[in-house]
């Protein structure tokens, strides 16, 4: 099994439930993980992570509110582009959400 991963893609965009997001941009750290069978004495499958980077640049436009609206529909356009992949991660993080406490991070993943 072949692992092909972009890690830390940073995004920052007005999404969000409050008002506040949408005035005051956040900062989002996304990791794609495309897993793809390998056999040997086959040509073994290309994951071209240009491809993934587009991808999530493509969803976070301003219209999305929630963190798992956005990994369902990166999830499902990578699953889309490679038709060779078993299984998708997807996580995506809110960096320091604006909440009473200090948080460094909100996250959501989605693994199948």
């Amino acid at each position: 099994m072949l692992t092909v991963s972009l890690n830390g893609i940073k995004m920052v965009a007005p999404i969000g439930m409050y008002a506040e997001e949408k005035i005051h941009p956040n900062t989002f750290e996304i990791d794609v993980d495309v897993w793809v069978r390998t056999e040997d004495g086959k040509e073994w499958p290309f994951i071209d992570y240009a491809i993934i980077n587009d991808i999530v640049s493509a969803v976070f436009t301003p219209d999305k509110e929630m963190l798992e609206q956005l990994v369902l529909e990166v999830h499902t356009k990578v699953k889309q582009s490679f038709a060779d992949a078993d299984k998708v991660k997807v996580c995506i993080r809110k960096l320091h959400p604006p909440l009473s406490n200090s948080v460094n991070y909100s996250q959501v993943c989605l693994e199948k």
